[in-house]
């Protein structure tokens, strides 16, 4: 098992192995009431352990909540609250989020607003959920207007990554996480890309060592970023912006697909897009971009985007929650692994990105 500890408002630990769950008696040891949060794909899992918290004593609620990105709504988050106040939590009782980095948002935002605010455990079950949401205290739900455009910095109490729970993952889903791996290792840590790679068989069977390993090193980076900027206040240098690499563009695509498209799978088209926007500006060199483009589609992840969107896209990342003002700002690269900002863009030089990668 390997141990990560997150510096933020409160230390928190990130468990990283297989066959973890048993981890969990420990952490809800204080409390007398536990409720999960879980997707309906996953009611036999969330029954199985709230049969594990009932034996030890506790009781366990289970609250079953839409997959993915339908669950991060308003509506389903009263339906969570009434089914706390129904069972009468109070601070001293927990909440364990179980399922995609979507039900992870959502559960931590339930904790963060419950009696402004109660504990909370991350059980992450896909890639993507292990090494994004369920690390870094952003908790949410999305809005008409947007995705995570409300929500609440809430450190987890613990985060349990039970590498065993990818088995079962359609490879869909495991390659959409490793865009967020992807981004990782073109902002903090090229040996990542060098992995992907060379590796490109293993990286995609969650069987192999090497996708734990690729797990494990991009959750170091995280778990550094996360501690030395916990609620994104950037300063001498981006702080915990840079691991919005892609996002700004990516949201967009999101909201503009209804949100049927997979995170991963925007985040990519994202990360091409900025690419192209630091290249059109002379900031990020040819052979750099086409790193870019390799990694992506060796993954297997889109990096193109259909033309005649510009207005809507514009339109969705105007109000993405890293724009200061008027101003749309970029996390971009001056090189693989040396990230920076550019702000307030030149509007041709957007679309000419854009245009890049319409197909």
């Amino acid at each position: 098992m390997k141990r990560f500890t997150v510096h933020a408002e409160r230390s928190y630990d990130i468990l990283i192995g297989r066959g973890l769950l048993g981890e969990l008696d420990e952490a809800v040891a204080g409390a007398t009431r536990v409720a999960i949060i879980y997707p309906v794909a996953l009611r036999v899992s969330a029954e199985s352990l709230q049969g594990e918290l009932e034996s030890a004593g506790r009781r366990a609620i289970l609250i079953e909540v839409p997959e993915a990105e339908e669950s991060k709504s308003a509506a389903v988050l009263e339906y969570c609250w009434n089914a706390l106040g129904t069972s009468g939590f109070t601070r001293s009782d927990m909440i364990i989020g179980l399922g995609g980095g979507a039900t992870t948002d959502l559960a931590g935002f339930v904790a963060a607003t419950w009696l402004r605010g109660i504990a909370w455990i991350a059980v992450p079950t896909t890639l993507l959920g292990m090494v994004d949401a369920s690390v870094g205290g952003k908790t949410g739900i999305n809005t008409d207007a947007g995705k995570n455009l409300v929500g609440a910095f809430h450190s987890p109490s613990l985060v349990v990554i039970d590498v065993n729970s990818l088995d079962s993952l359609p490879e869909n889903d495991l390659r959409a996480g490793l865009a967020e791996v992807a981004k990782v290792g073109l902002t903090n840590d090229p040996s990542i890309l060098e992995t992907i790679l060379t590796e490109r068989e293993n990286s995609f069977d969650p069987h192999q060592d090497v996708v734990t390993s690729l797990i494990e090193r991009a959750i170091a980076v995280k778990a550094e970023v996360v501690s030395g900027d916990f609620t994104e206040q950037g300063g001498s240098d981006l702080g915990r912006e840079v691991l919005n690499y892609g996002h700004t563009f990516g949201h967009a695509v999101e909201k503009c697909e209804n949100y049927r498209w997979r995170h991963g799978a925007a985040v990519s088209v994202g990360i091409m897009f900025v690419a192209e926007l630091a290249n059109i500006a002379g900031r990020l060199s040819d052979a750099d971009l086409q790193v870019h483009r390799d990694v992506l589609e060796v993954i297997g992840l889109p990096t193109t985007y259909p033309a005649g969107r510009w207005e809507s896209l514009l339109s969705s990342m105007k109000v993405d929650k890293k724009t200061r003002g008027d101003l749309l700002r970029f996390v971009v690269l001056d090189g693989v692994g040396k990230p920076a900002i550019m702000e307030g863009p030149d509007p041709a030089l957007l679309f000419s990105a854009y245009s890049n990668i319409s197909s």
